[in-house]
C-alpha cells in the first residue's frame, strides 16, 4: 500500500474565508460586542424606561398609561372601570413589559402621598405610605381632571406619534402637558449609571415662574426662585433652612432637610409629643418601628407609650413622656434618630430632546417653556389649516347656491358621481375637488336661503378666526401671551396653598438676612404659651370689655408678660431653677392677636417642673446696666446685664440656687434705683438697689430680706414716682398703695407691713407696680376670669386690709394677677369676644 493510500481520512472543516464572503459570520473582539450591547442596553433602559421626559415629566409608561386611558374613554366624566382592564390595554398595545411594573405606575399616579397633584382618580385601596396597594382586579380608576390637560390637543397634530412595537397602533412620543408636569410632580428613577430625583412643587408657584420665563425670557435662577419657594411636598411637614434648596436649584443637585411636625403637650394627663406631619416618603409606622427598637435600646430614655391614633388620612403619632423627661431633649433624639427628620437628594436629571442631562430650574422651566411654544405652534397652525380648509369649502358652497339650478341639471345628466365631479371642476363652475366633493355630498334641503345666511355667519366667523390664529404665528408675543393665559386658566382652576411650610434650620446662622427687623410685641401667658404679633395690628385696636368669665378651669389663662421688641432682638428667659435661656423674637412663633401660641416647652429644653420666672428684652444691653434677682428665700443679686449675652441652648446658669430655693424675679436696673421685696405673709423691704454690689453670673447673691417662719417672698416690684404698689389676696383682697409710704431700708432687714392679713384675708399673690391708666386681670382656681380699672381698686395705707376686688368662694382662690396695657388690651379683648358670662358673675364687672 501506498502512504497515499494508508492516510486517514479526515472530516471536512469549516471554510471561514468563505462565510465571511456570504456575510454569515464577522469576527467581533468579545469585548467591543460587550461595550456595544451594555451600551444599547443602557440607553434602552435610560430613555426608554427611567428617566422622565423634561417637556411633559413623564416616562414611557406613564405616558402610555394616559395614552391608553384617554383613547378607550376612561376619562373624568365616565365611570370608574377596573384597573385589571387598563393594565390589559397597556400590555397589549403599547407596553410590553410585566404587568406589575404597569399596576405600579398607575397606582403611583393614583396617590395623593405620592404626587403632588393625582393624575389617575382612585377607586379603591390604592396603598397607603407603608402598604401596598390591593391587587388590580379589585381596584377601578379614570384619569383625573388635571390629566386631561396634559392630554389636551393630540388631535390637533401638537405632537409627533411613532409606530408601537408591533407596528399596529401608533402613540405619542411625547404629550402636549398643559401644565408643567415634571416640576408641579417630581419624578424619580433609577437608569445604569445614573439616576433622577426631583421633588414636587407648587403648582400655582411653578406656574408663576413659568409665565415670568416667557415675558422674561432672560430671567435667571434666582429671578424663577422668587415664585418658586421651595419643594411642596404632599405629605406636608417642614423644611429646614434655604441653602439645600438654592443648591439644587443653582445646580441641578442638593440635600433638602425635612423635618416632621411636632408640638410638645403639657396638660394634667402629663407630657407627650405629638407628631401630625411626617417627612415626604416616610410613614408612621416605619417612624413607630424605629422609635420602640431605640426605646428598647435605650438609645432614646423618656418615652413612655407610643400611640398610633392617625386615621381617615389624618396623621397622628403621640410620643407620651415618662414625668421627669425633658421633653425637647426627647424630640431633638427622636428628630436625630429617627425618620421624623430625613433629607431629600435632589438629582434633578431629565431626558432633554433624547439626551440625559442634569437641569437647574431654570433648565427645567425652559425645557417646559419650549416645549409649549411648540405645541402653541403646531396647534395654531393645525387650527389655521383647518380653518382655511373650511373657508374654501364655505366660499364654495355659497358660490354653489348661486349656480344651484345648473348644478341640479349636470348632476341630472351625469351617469355616475364621478362624471359629476369632473363636470363641476370644469368650466363653466371650475370648483376644486373638495368643493366638488361637498356639494356632492349636500342633500336638497341643504341648499335652501336660510342656509346662505348660516353660510354668511361662518364664513366671517372663520376668517376671524384666521386671522387671529395668523396673529398669532406671526407675534412671537402674541403666541406667548395665549401660553400665559391658557396657564393662568389652570392655575385658578386647580391651584391650591402650599402645604409644606420653609422654615429655618437651627444650624443657619444667616436667616436675619431673610428676616426684616420689624416691631414685634411677644406675650407669655400664665400656661406657658408664647406669641409674637406684628406691632402694628394694636395701633388700631380700641378698650375692649371690661371682663369675661365662665372659661373652664382648664383654659383659665391670662397674658402676664408683654414685651415690645424686634425681630432680631434676644429675649432672656430666667427660669425658677437659676438658669437662663436665649432666644431670637423670630423664633418665636409669629401667630394673629387671637392665636393662643406654642408651648414655652416647644422653644427651650426646660427640666420637669422647670418654669420661665421672668423674661427680660435685651434690644440694648446698655439701656439698664445690670440684672437684679431675687429668690424665694429672700436673697437677691446684681449682675452685669452683659454677662447674659451669651447663648448655650440648654441654658446657662444666671444664679446659683440653694436647695429648696427657687428664682421669683429678674428686673433690669441703674444705679439708684428702689425696689421692693414683698412676702406672701404681707412684709414689704424697700432697699436702693446699690445696696447688693455686683457679682458673677453664678454667684448666689446675698441676703435681701430676712423671712420669719415659712414666709417667702411673693414679687419683687420697681419703685416709680408715677406708680402705686397694687397687692392682691388670694382670698380676693386689694389695695392700692402709694410707694412714698415705704421708707426705703437697708436690705436685710425684716422689712415692714404692707397689708394687713388675716385668715378671711388669705395671703399675697399678687404684687405689681400700677399707674392710673392700668387695667387689672385677676383669674381663680375655678377658672373665672375679671377685669377691672386700677382706679377702682381702693387706695389705702400700709396697715389697711385691702377691699374686696374679686369675689371667690368655697375652695376657690385667686392665683394670678396681671396688668393690661396699650397692646395686651388689644389682644385680651380680640380674644374676649363671645365668652359667655358664668352665673353669677357680672361680665361687665
Amino acid at each position: 500500500m501506498s502512504d497515499e493510500t494508508n492516510e486517514p481520512e479526515t472530516p471536512d472543516t469549516p471554510d471561514v474565508e468563505r462565510f465571511q464572503t456570504t456575510g454569515l459570520v464577522e469576527p467581533i473582539a468579545i469585548q467591543t460586542e460587550m461595550e456595544q450591547s451594555f451600551l444599547d442596553y443602557a440607553m434602552s433602559v435610560i430613555v426608554a424606561r427611567a428617566l422622565p421626559d423634561a417637556r411633559d415629566g413623564l416616562k414611557p409608561v406613564h405616558r402610555r398609561i394616559l395614552w391608553s386611558m384617554s383613547e378607550t374613554g376612561r376619562r373624568p366624566d365616565r365611570p370608574h372601570v377596573k384597573c385589571a382592564t387598563v393594565v390589559g390595554d397597556v400590555i397589549g398595545k403599547y407596553h410590553p413589559h410585566g404587568d406589575t411594573a404597569v399596576y405600579d405606575a398607575m397606582v403611583r399616579m393614583g396617590q395623593d402621598f405620592s404626587l403632588r397633584h393625582q393624575l389617575i382618580d382612585p377607586h379603591g385601596n390604592f396603598g397607603s405610605p407603608s402598604d401596598r396597594a390591593a391587587a388590580y382586579r379589585y381596584t377601578e380608576c379614570r384619569l383625573e381632571p388635571l390629566a386631561m390637560r396634559l392630554l389636551a390637543g393630540l388631535d390637533e397634530d401638537t405632537v409627533d406619534f411613532e409606530a408601537n412595537f408591533d407596528g399596529s397602533h401608533d402613540e405619542p412620543t411625547v404629550l402636549p402637558a398643559r401644565f408643567p408636569n415634571l416640576l408641579v410632580n417630581g419624578s424619580q428613577g433609577i437608569a445604569v449609571g445614573m439616576a433622577t430625583n426631583i421633588p414636587p412643587q407648587n403648582l400655582g408657584e411653578t406656574i408663576d415662574a413659568v409665565v415670568h420665563l416667557l415675558e422674561n425670557p432672560e430671567a435667571t435662577v434666582d429671578d424663577l426662585m422668587v415664585h418658586i419657594k421651595g419643594p411642596d411636598f404632599p405629605t406636608r411637614g417642614l423644611i429646614l433652612g434655604r441653602a439645600g434648596i438654592e443648591e439644587a436649584y443653582r445646580t441641578g443637585r442638593g440635600s433638602i432637610k425635612l423635618r416632621a411636625r411636632a408640638e410638645i403637650i403639657e396638660d394634667d394627663k402629663g407630657s407627650r409629643i405629638v407628631v401630625t406631619e411626617i417627612p415626604y416618603q416616610t410613614s408612621i409606622e416605619a417612624i413607630e418601628v424605629k422609635v420602640a427598637e431605640l426605646v428598647n435600646n435605650k438609645t432614646i430614655e423618656g418615652i413612655r407609650a407610643i400611640d398610633n391614633q392617625s386615621a381617615k388620612g389624618a396623621t397622628k403619632l403621640v410620643f407620651e413622656l415618662k414625668r421627669d423627661a425633658p421633653a425637647l431633649v426627647t424630640l431633638n433624639n427622636l428628630f436625630k434618630h429617627t425618620p421624623l427628620q430625613t433629607t431629600f437628594a435632589a438629582n434633578m436629571v431629565a431626558l432633554d430632546h433624547g439626551i440625559p442631562r442634569t437641569m437647574n430650574l431654570r433648565d427645567l422651566v425652559v425645557a417646559y417653556a419650549d416645549h409649549q411654544i411648540e405645541v402653541i405652534t403646531r396647534r395654531s397652525q393645525y387650527r389655521l389649516d383647518e380653518a382655511r380648509r373650511r373657508e374654501h369649502i364655505t366660499e364654495g358652497l355659497l358660490r354653489a347656491l348661486d349656480v344651484l339650478d345648473e348644478i341640479i341639471a349636470l348632476v341630472r345628466a351625469s351617469e355616475n358621481k364621478g362624471e359629476a365631479r369632473v363636470g363641476l371642476m370644469a368650466e363653466p363652475f371650475e370648483f376644486s375637488e373638495e368643493q366638488a366633493n361637498h356639494i356632492l355630498d349636500m342633500t336638497l334641503g341643504q341648499l335652501t336661503r336660510q342656509n346662505r345666511i348660516d353660510l354668511v355667519e361662518r364664513l366671517e366667523a372663520l376668517r376671524l378666526t384666521i386671522a387671529e390664529l395668523e396673529a398669532i404665528l406671526a407675534d412671537d408675543a402674541v403666541l406667548r401671551r395665549v401660553i400665559i393665559d391658557e396657564l393662568t386658566e389652570i392655575r385658578t382652576e386647580f391651584a391650591n396653598e402650599r402645604r409644606t411650610e420653609l422654615t429655618i434650620d437651627p444650624g443657619e446662622f444667616n436667616i436675619e438676612d431673610l428676616i426684616d427687623d420689624e416691631d414685634l410685641v411677644f406675650t407669655m401667658t400664665t400656661t406657658g404659651y408664647v406669641k409674637t404679633v406684628l406691632a402694628e395690628e394694636f395701633q388700631a385696636q380700641g378698650r375692649g370689655g371690661r371682663g369675661i368669665a365662665g372659661v373652664k378651669p382648664k383654659d383659665g389663662d391670662l397674658v402676664s408678660t408683654v414685651i415690645h421688641t424686634t425681630a432680631h432682638a434676644y429675649l432672656l428667659f430666667f427660669t425658677s431653677f437659676g438658669k437662663v435661656y436665649r432666644l431670637k423674637s423670630h423664633e418665636v412663633p409669629l401667630t394673629s392677636r387671637t392665636a393662643r401660641g406654642t408651648a414655652i416647652v416647644n422653644l427651650l429644653m426646660l427640666d420637669p417642673d422647670e418654669r420661665v420666672a421672668a423674661i427680660v428684652d435685651t434690644r440694648d444691653y446698655e439701656t439698664n446696666r445690670y440684672l437684679l434677682f431675687a429668690t424665694r428665700k429672700g436673697r437677691v443679686k446684681k449682675t452685669r446685664f452683659t454677662e447674659y449675652d451669651k447663648n448655650r441652648q440648654n441654658g446657662l446658669i444666671a444664679i446659683k440656687l440653694n436647695d429648696g430655693d427657687e428664682l421669683v424675679e429678674v428686673l433690669p436696673t441703674n444705679e439708684g434705683d428702689d425696689v421692693c421685696l414683698v412676702t406672701r405673709n404681707g412684709r414689704l423691704m424697700r432697699f436702693d438697689e446699690s445696696e447688693a454690689r455686683p457679682m458673677g453670673r453664678s454667684a448666689a447673691g446675698v441676703i435681701g430680706m430676712k423671712l420669719k417662719g415659712t414666709d417667702v417672698i411673693e414679687a419683687c416690684v420697681p419703685v416709680r414716682d408715677d406708680r402705686m404698689l397694687l397687692l392682691v389676696t388670694d382670698a380676693g383682697y386689694g389695695k392700692r398703695t402709694d410707694f412714698s409710704e415705704f421708707t426705703a431700708k437697708h436690705r436685710g432687714g425684716q422689712g415692714v407691713t404692707a397689708i394687713k392679713l388675716s385668715d378671711a384675708k388669705g395671703s399675697v399673690v399678687g404684687a405689681r407696680s400700677i399707674s392710673p391708666d392700668d387695667d387689672v386681670l385677676m383669674i381663680s382656681s375655678g377658672g373665672t376670669l375679671i377685669r377691672m380699672s386700677g382706679d377702682d381698686i381702693s387706695e389705702q395705707g400700709p396697715y389697711a386690709t385691702g377691699v374686696n376686688v374679686m369675689r371667690v368662694s368655697g375652695d376657690e382662690r385667686v392665683v394670678a394677677v396681671a396688668l393690661i396695657d396699650e397692646a395686651d388690651e388689644a389682644e385680651e379683648s380680640a380674644e374676649s369676644h363671645g365668652v359667655d358670662g358664668a352665673d353669677g358673675m357680672d361680665p361687665d364687672s
